[in-house]
């Protein structure tokens, strides 16, 4: 029996980290676009559009009326340049990372944070069914290998790896503990769709919980691809656009100064 469960356990463990490996596979892409795309602008905003504020001060004199592009882009170099902008737009994602990671030592923090994430539009629904997909095929796993279910949901709990997910299953736990159902504080707790809630009441019913729960977890699993694979497709095109207008807005802002310039002087010679 233990070599049935160590099996078992090894074959969901693989199948946790492929699916992990996938999720991170799909985003080392676009952060490192986005990475890129910051030290780059980071660059330009504290190196080259002081020269040019420079530049352009000389051309039109300092009481020269701008447009407001050109005064955004302007303002914005002048804080990252000589007021130390550039501190805060690295310090606070590494100060909000360090402050994360200090949060979720505590079970409290865990809760309030995974909460948070499972809101959010895009990453909320992934987050959710990559948690459904773990507790189901741990819970699943550990019944199958002869586990008893209470301390099966025990185990499920504390690698559940989502806290709002660990909290549900803790009802769980005390349910059947007072001998009632395992779908009712599904159906209650509202963290699960109402397939998933179903499927494991027909599996309380048929005494097929743990192939009900296997069943859950590779639908999930597969849901999990197909997201993971309509993010992809979706944060292309979303990059290019927020990129693309950046780069117009700096270009703009360099270029309509330009064009007064040329205005100004083909009105002088005229």
């Amino acid at each position: 029996v233990l070599d049935l469960i160590l099996s078992r356990v090894a074959d969901f463990m693989e199948k946790a980290q492929r699916l992990k490996s996938r999720v991170k596979s799909a985003m080392i892409y676009p952060l490192t676009v986005l990475i890129v795309a910051f030290i780059i602008l980071l660059a330009l905003m504290k190196f080259v559009i002081p020269k040019f504020t420079e530049v352009l001060t000389d051309m039109l004199g300092s009481g020269t009326q701008l447009n407001i592009v050109t005064r955004t882009v302007l303002g914005v170099s002048d804080w990252i340049a000589y007021k130390y902008g550039w501190a805060v737009l690295i310090g606070v994602p590494i100060g909000t990372i360090f402050l994360l990671k200090i949060v979720r030592q505590f079970r409290v923090g865990r809760l309030i944070l995974d909460t948070i994430k499972l809101k959010l539009p895009v990453i909320g629904p992934l987050s959710s069914k990559i948690a459904i997909t773990r507790w189901t095929r741990t819970l699943g796993t550990l019944i199958s290998a002869g586990v008893p279910i209470l301390d099966a949901i025990n185990v499920t709990r504390e690698t559940a790896g989502n806290e709002v997910y660990a909290k549900m299953l803790g009802k769980v736990h005390d349910s059947i503990r007072q001998g009632e159902t395992f779908a009712d504080p599904l159906r209650q707790s509202k963290t699960v769709d109402l397939i998933v809630s179903n499927m494991v009441a027909v599996g309380e019913e048929t005494g097929d919980l743990d192939k009900m729960l296997l069943k859950v977890a590779d639908n999930y699993d597969e849901q999990v691809d197909v997201l993971v694979a309509s993010l992809m497709s979706l944060l292309e095109p979303v990059m290019i656009v927020v990129l693309g207008g950046i780069v117009m807005t700096i270009v703009l802002a360099i270029f309509l100064p330009m064009i007064q310039v040329i205005s100004g002087l083909s009105a002088s010679a005229t």
